[in-house]
Parts: C-alpha cells; sequence; structure tokens
C-alpha cells in the first residue's frame, strides 16, 4: 500500500507550470531522489507531498495517520530556544498525535536520540540558535527532521553546509532508514550511494526511473537520444507538408481536405511541444574572466598562525602556490578553511607569520554565504553595476544578453536579489564572478543548490582553467575531478599538504 499518491497533478506560479497532471506512488521504505534544472518544481513537489502546499488541481492522497517531515532548503528557523529544544520539537511533529505527552518510559529514548543526533552533526545543544550561523541553523533544521524518524523524511539539498564526515553519517544513516525517503541534492556521490528510485522534473513532466544513479544517466541518454531522433523525424514530415500546402490548388480540392485537417494537427502539436531548457553557457564566461598570466609564485605563506578567542584554527602553516596549482581545502566545519581563503584574500592578517602575494595576481573570489550580493539590488544592477553592458571575453555585451547565458530570462533580471531561489543566487554568483577577469580563483563552497546539470558545466570548465584554483567543497566527485593538491585541516590548527 502505498504512503502517498498523487494524480494529475498540477500547479503553476504565473504562466509556468511547474507540474502539469503529473502521477506518483511513494511506496513503503523507497529512498527517491528528485533531479532536475534549478526552477522546475523540485522544492514544490515535496511541499505538495508534506502538504505544505495545495496543488492547484489534482488529488494527493495520504496514508491515514503518516507522519511526515521537511527539511527546507532555505533557512528560516529563528528563535531563542536551545538547539537541543528545537531538535526535540522533531518527536513532537513526527511523533503520534499523543505525542507531546510524553510516556515516561519513552522519555529517555527520545533524549538518547536527540543526543545522538546532535553528536553525529556536531551540534552543541546549548548553543542558542540565534547565535548561529545560518549553516548551522540548517543543521538544526536537519536534525529535528531525522529525529523522530517519520515514515516519509522529505529532504531538500540535506548536504548543503555539511562536511564530508557528516555527510558519510548521514548516508549510513538514511541508507538504514526504516521510513520513505525523498530527498533532492546535487551531490553525485551521495545520490549514487542512496537512491533507489530517481524521479526527473523536466519541462512540468515527471518521469520515473527505477534504479540508481548510474543507471539513470545511461537510460536516459538513451531516452533522449529516441526522443531527439522522432522528432526530427517529425520535423521533416511537417516540412514536406508545408511544402504541400504552399502549393495552393491542390489543398484546396476536396479529396485533399483531410491531408490539410492532419497538417493542422501536426501544427498543434509542433506549437505544443515542450522545448528543451537551455543550458548555463559557462565556456565563454570563464574564458572572458582570463586575466594576463600571473608570476609563477602566486602565494607563499610562512609560519602562519591564526586563532580565535584563544583557539587556534592555523598554526605555523607554511606553503607555496604556484601558478597552476590546483589546491583544495578538506576538513570539518569550523576548521578554519575559510579563514585560509580571507588570508590569502588580505580581508584577515595573521596573529603571526607571513602571507605574502606573487606579481599580477588577478583573483576572483566566490563567497559560499553569498555576501557579496545585495538582496535589494535586481539581478540586472548586481551585473551592471549601474550600466546596461558588461565587457566579457574582450567583447562588450548587453547584460540582459548576458544574463540569459546563466538562465536569467529579461523578465527576470529586474526581479530583486531577495526574491531568488537557492540555485538562482548561486547563478547569478557565478554570472558576477566571471565578469571580473582573473587568474586565480578562489571558491568557497560554489556548489551549493545548483543542479546537477550546472554542476557538471562547471566541473568540466573549472577541470580546464589554466590559471591557479583553490577550491573548498564537500563534493567528493568535484574535488575528485578537479583538484590534483589537498590541504587537510585536521584540528588542532594542523594544515597538512597531501
Amino acid at each position: 500500500m502505498p504512503l502517498v499518491t498523487l494524480d494529475a497533478v498540477s500547479i503553476a506560479f504565473g504562466h509556468l507550470p511547474l507540474l502539469d497532471e503529473v502521477a506518483l506512488r511513494v511506496e513503503p521504505r523507497e529512498r527517491i531522489a528528485v533531479i532536475g534544472r534549478n526552477g522546475t518544481g523540485k522544492s514544490t513537489l515535496l511541499k505538495i507531498l508534506s502538504g505544505a502546499l495545495l496543488p492547484d488541481s489534482g488529488t494527493v492522497w495520504r496514508e491515514p495517520g503518516l507522519h511526515t517531515a521537511r527539511l527546507e532548503q532555505d533557512i528560516p528557523l529563528s528563535t531563542a530556544s536551545s538547539v537541543a529544544d528545537v531538535v526535540a520539537e522533531g518527536h513532537i511533529v513526527a511523533g503520534p498525535a499523543e505525542a507531546g505527552h510524553y510516556v515516561p518510559d519513552e522519555e529517555w529514548r527520545r533524549q538518547h536520540a536527540v543526543d545522538m543526533v546532535l553528536s553525529r552533526l556536531n551540534l552543541d545543544g546549548d548553543a542558542i540558535v540565534d547565535t548561529l550561523s545560518g549553516g548551522w541553523r540548517r543543521r538544526v533544521l536537519l536534525a529535528r527532521a531525522l529525529v523522530g524518524q517519520p515514515g516519509l523524511l522529505l529532504l531538500d539539498e540535506p548536504t548543503n553546509h555539511l562536511d564530508i564526515e557528516a555527510i558519510t553519517w548521514l548516508e549510513e544513516f538514511l541508507a538504514g532508514y526504516q521510513g520513505a525517503v525523498i530527498f533532492v541534492t546535487h551531490d553525485r556521490a551521495f545520490l549514487q550511494h542512496l537512491a533507489t528510485r530517481i524521479i526527473e522534473l523536466d519541462r512540468g513532466r515527471l518521469t520515473s526511473w527505477p534504479g540508481d544513479y548510474a543507471i539513470y544517466l545511461r537510460r536516459k541518454e538513451e531516452a533522449m537520444s529516441a526522443e531527439a531522433a522522432e522528432q526530427a523525424r517529425f520535423d521533416d514530415k511537417l516540412a514536406e507538408e508545408e511544402a504541400w500546402i504552399r502549393q495552393g490548388i491542390k489543398a484546396r480540392r476536396t479529396r485533399n481536405e483531410g491531408r490539410v485537417r492532419a497538417l493542422e494537427a501536426m501544427r498543434a502539436e509542433r506549437l505544443a511541444r515542450r522545448e528543451e531548457i537551455g543550458q548555463v553557457r559557462l565556456d565563454s564566461a570563464i574564458a572572458g574572466a582570463r586575466a594576463q598570466q600571473s608570476g609563477k609564485m602566486v602565494f607563499e605563506l610562512d609560519q602562519v598562525s591564526k586563532a580565535y578567542d584563544g583557539t587556534p584554527v592555523i598554526r605555523e602553516f607554511s606553503a607555496r602556490i604556484i601558478r597552476g596549482d590546483r589546491i583544495g581545502l578538506l576538513g570539518p566545519n569550523g576548521a578554519g578553511k575559510t579563514t585560509l581563503l580571507k588570508l590569502l584574500l588580505g580581508e584577515l592578517q595573521p596573529d603571526s607569520g607571513e602571507v605574502r602575494r606573487g606579481a599580477n595576481v588577478e583573483i576572483a573570489y566566490y563567497d559560499q554565504q553569498r555576501e557579496q550580493l545585495d538582496p535589494e539590488r535586481t539581478v540586472f544592477a548586481t551585473i551592471g553595476d549601474g550600466n546596461d553592458t558588461v565587457t566579457v571575453n574582450g567583447r562588450t555585451r548587453h547584460v540582459n544578453a548576458y544574463l540569459a547565458d546563466f538562465l536569467f530570462p529579461q523578465a527576470r533580471a529586474g526581479s530583486p536579489v531577495k526574491a531568488l531561489s537557492g540555485g538562482e543566487r548561486n547563478r547569478l554568483m557565478l554570472a558576477r564572478l566571471f565578469t571580473r577577469p582573473a587568474n586565480v580563483l578562489i571558491l568557497d563552497e560554489p556548489t551549493n543548490d545548483l543542479d546537477i546539470e550546472t554542476l557538471e558545466l562547471l566541473e568540466e570548465q573549472l577541470a580546464e582553467w589554466p590559471g591557479t584554483l583553490i577550491l573548498v567543497s564537500h563534493d567528493r566527485a568535484l574535488l575528485d575531478n578537479v583538484v590534483t593538491t589537498t590541504f587537510a585541516f585536521e584540528g588542532g590548527g594542523e594544515v597538512q599538504e597531501y
């Protein structure tokens, strides 16, 4: 018996249909990954499944008594409560109707579950939520969703802001989970390890693909090739019929009326075809970001130390970063990776030691907190900085044309940054980044909220980047495919080069 059934469910925002008469059955203990471009309705689908959002039409059936928990992509949590108290709310939200009236012999089990999740996600139960950064608040929300172990767990980008150790634990936890899990993720390793079925959202349609991510990729390629071939045959036939109708006289004969009606039907079918959404065009953008070559020595760190409130995050670290190096920074959250980036950028000064920058070093920096984006400015103003044009790759382009390369239509260019989704803000950050010529890219978690296709395009371009790359990421596949050297933050301020 399914846990949830969707039948002919549709929902649109404005003129754009996100879900168009989709059907879905969620069975017990399934682990379903939802994939698709940013803006195709993945988060909307999770909201409908949870009951937080009603569709415009169609029916949603849930098993009576089914308890769900949902981790949202955004971070709405603001409270003066402690982390432990907020996490414990997961029992009340996901527990049975009488939850909230604690049964004494269950209280120990509940507290043990809270303590276990807090420990595994490295959360301080006594901390006040309002004092935490956005990333840590999201960990609190993840812990709250997990602790009650609901029958249906809905996770929107659960690996965002987690370090590799926490991601590995989450994979193991979900692999043994007794309920059903539906998740949205851009982490391909996480996706491959967990998914037993793939749901793809594309142009309003929902397609279910049994099997893991590798099987999906193979079958999807075969399906796309077949669809392209069928559309080519259809278009050839339509062109023949259009040529025939232009002859005029033959088409007006009574015995050809059926052929005319068939042509009108073909025209309607062609008009209704769901054209594939364009790709982000990163190749020209990254090419435009290339500045004149830097000197051979890019950065030199000599016995650099940095501490916060007496706690060392970097201790007596020395390294030389040479032109063309491709360095990944690895370590738990809070270990000092972003601190090292800010030391290289000159935004922080070391407590001791010296950071030297080489000749002709031009840096483009991607900030994981997106602090470089003004939430009140429009998308257009963020790129144009008061101008209608931007110079990329030595060519002057209208801002709207450049934004189109990052899948921002002209209508969206007038939207304020605060109205954008997480994936859209990430694309805007990348668009802004590549308007500045550079020979050193410093990227702090650039993949959060990107759809998988855009992530893979970014990965491909970074692999071909001829300058120096310094990358912080918890995306294991990205690190494997892009970096050649790692700086590992091992705790207590120790940083080792491998």
